[in-house]
């Protein structure tokens, strides 16, 4: 059995039927079904940009890498120059600063 045995039919006109579709591609939805039953239960659909995510991965893991490459050095030579630690340091401001921007435009969105 189908969970979604259920058909809701409707007619729009062709302006609506255009407006519908360039809202729905918008967002990225592909399934006009998946849209219209997202837009009649809650109204709304949100499309995030993840660019600025994928870029704070992105700096995660060059500091990540640098990190152990430090570890292992100090490892192997007993010692780690302090500008090493400084760059890592300015790194990881940056990946804050990234942070803070997403944060605060995530928490506008309502």
């Amino acid at each position: 059995m189908r969970d979604k045995d259920k058909l809701l039919s409707f007619r729009v006109n062709r302006q609506e039927l255009d407006r519908i579709n360039a809202k729905r591609e918008e967002i990225g939805v592909q399934n006009m079904g998946a849209y219209l039953r997202k837009m009649a239960m809650d109204g709304y659909c949100v499309n995030l940009e993840m660019s600025d995510v994928k870029e704070l991965v992105r700096l995660l893991r060059i500091c990540s890498n640098n990190l152990n490459q430090y570890a292992k050095k100090a490892n192997e030579t007993s010692s780690i120059y302090i500008e090493d630690i400084r760059e890592l340091q300015v790194r990881l401001d940056e990946i804050w600063e990234n942070t803070k921007e997403i944060l605060s435009r995530l928490a506008m969105i309502q």
